[in-house]
């Protein structure tokens, strides 16, 4: 870490000034904007905010990724916390790859067949990791003091922001699990059984005193220290598998980076327990194929079943052998074989079957939030945080104010003691020529890896903007077989378009749920102009914008 010598209270003011009225007035919406002096793409507008007011500052991307991630965990609560999981993939200026994985974890001492069972409550928690992680972004990547980072999202949490619409409907679901948790009740529901609606003002201030003391003392108290033992008493009470030993063992560790190419881009992910594999082989298995050769819909049908093979093999990953195969092109010209095209028949049987990925909670969900940022000197995060579910495990431990994660119970299926969870989370970038021209995530459980792809096609095959990329309708994996297809209002597939995917001979129902297919908030670098565009998913409620300066450093 590299600190500024001078950074002071008048600096923690001047980033409280540059966000405040936005705060106290509803969000607007801004779903895509340019810059030259870099960028940031949130699923919250506050959490753009934020972190557009720290590049300002003077600040790298990952500073202002930490900033905007603690506030996303703020003002997302339904979707992400300090008591989640996250995945973090930051390229440096000097062009290198680093991986953070902060996953939610099963102590190690963790017995599955003897640990209590459940879907929500104690007995899901896992250790958090989320905190770890944005930690270490910020102990190896970043600039500025961690307080200074820190303190937007303290006066979100203690000065409250207006709920926005759909987080307003995503607690409203929450509350009949909810209602059994006292802390859970006390921080979100007012105390009683009254949630918040749309725009009114959310106060958090044992959130925010939760976060004073992680700014003050790092890792060690919440790991460690004052809120470790609370939380370990809380759980221990309750029946959890957590222990404070447990707490005291976590460590955020470095991702495995994994590459592909895709005709002539450089494809980079991060390998398990995220699923950077899944979206390099669907894009391999894809380049066997050519879209000019065929309509769009049909090409779009491809695409959905290149992710249907790919997704098969995440539940089986684990050693850099499997990963090298699954990253091979040579094993994506043998999936390709599978697919139905116009120039191929309808294939009658699976030729290599593997596991699927099993109908659990975090596969089709509509949770999680993802960022990303970009800097004027060329460093690039893609970070992704989540719950799990809707409020996750729904419980708050009285006086922290903040959600845990669901991990064990059963819930993720079997956990061996010290596992980390495998999920669909998928951090990524694409480069050309050794530029970084797209950076991007998405949140949506099993669909963020079709999020991801369809991105990524739209732009290179399609040659679109990223922000025309994202209004473009997505072909999926059904739960339960068969593929779906987005036909949400004005920006679905037709009639016409659908019957063409039929004519495959694959199965095709129509789904015109909104956000049900992935919500992308990336940008785009265009090294020519040395312009950085930033997209947010017209799906979901965030905003894309950069900096209108970028102040000099202090030396």
């Amino acid at each position: 870490m590299h600190p500024y010598r001078y950074y002071s209270i008048f600096v923690v003011l001047a980033i409280m000034i540059a966000f405040s009225a936005v705060a106290a007035a509803s969000q607007s919406v801004r779903q895509s904007g340019q810059s030259n002096a870099g960028m940031v793409s949130a699923a919250h507008p506050l959490a753009t905010d934020v972190g557009v007011a720290i590049l300002e500052l003077g600040g790298n991307a990952a500073d202002a990724a930490v900033a905007a991630g603690f506030a996303v965990a703020v003002v997302e609560p339904t979707m992400n916390s300090i008591g989640g999981r996250n995945q973090i993939l930051i390229r440096t200026p000097d062009g290198e790859f680093h991986g953070i994985d902060g996953t939610t974890q099963a102590p190690w001492d963790y017995d599955y067949d003897t640990a209590p069972q459940a879907s929500y409550g104690y007995p899901v928690i896992g250790v958090p990791g989320a905190l770890a992680g944005l930690l270490k972004l910020h102990e190896e990547h970043g600039s500025l003091p961690l307080s200074t980072l820190m303190a937007p999202a303290i006066d979100l949490a203690q000065n409250g922001f207006r709920v926005l619409p759909q987080d307003a409907i995503r607690q409203a679901s929450g509350l009949a699990q909810a209602r059994e948790f006292p802390g859970t009740i006390d921080a979100y529901y007012r105390g009683g059984e009254n949630g918040y609606r749309a725009g009114e003002l959310l106060v958090q201030p044992d959130y925010a005193q939760t976060l004073r003391l992680i700014a003050s003392e790092g890792r060690e108290v919440f790991y460690e220290g004052e809120i470790a033992t609370k939380m370990a008493a809380d759980l221990a009470a309750n029946g959890s598998a957590v222990t404070l030993e447990a707490f005291n063992d976590y460590v955020a560790e470095d991702s495995r980076i994994v590459r592909g190419s895709y005709r002539g881009y450089e494809l980079v992910g991060m390998g398990i327990p995220a699923a950077g594999v899944l979206s390099i082989q669907a894009l391999q298995i894809m380049e066997e194929f050519e879209p000019s050769s065929m309509s769009e819909a049909e090409w779009f049908a491809v695409t959905g079943q290149a992710l249907s093979l790919a997704s098969r093999e995440l539940r089986v990953l684990g050693t850099d052998t499997a990963a090298a195969r699954a990253t091979s092109k040579d094993w994506a010209n043998q999936l390709a074989r599978e697919v139905a095209s116009p120039s191929s028949s309808v294939p009658t049987a699976d030729s290599n079957p593997l596991p699927t990925l099993g109908d659990r909670g975090d596969l089709f969900g509509g949770h999680t939030t993802h960022l990303s940022t970009a800097d004027e000197n060329g460093m690039f995060v893609s970070l992704t945080q989540t719950l799990g579910p809707n409020m996750g495990s729904k419980v708050v431990t009285p006086g922290l104010g903040f959600l845990y994660a669901s991990t064990l119970g059963g819930y993720l299926g079997r956990m061996e003691p010290g596992e980390r969870v495998r999920s669909n989370i998928c951090p990524f970038m694409v480069l050309k020529d050794g530029e970084v021209i797209l950076v991007l995530g998405a949140a949506g459980g099993g669909m963020i890896p079709p999020a991801v792809v369809h991105a990524i096609t739209r732009v290179i095959d399609f040659g679109m903007s990223l922000p025309q990329a994202l209004v473009e309708p997505r072909v999926v994996a059904a739960r339960g077989g068969g593929y779906s297809a987005e036909t949400s209002p004005g920006i679905g597939w037709t009639t016409p378009e659908l019957e063409e995917m039929r004519d495959l001979g694959i199965e095709v129902a129509e789904t015109a749920r909104t956000g049900a297919f992935g919500r992308v908030h990336g940008i785009q670098f265009d090294p020519a102009t040395r312009t950085w565009t930033g997209a947010a998913d017209p799906d979901w409620e965030g905003t894309a914008r950069g900096p209108a300066m970028i102040r000099t450093r202090g030396r």
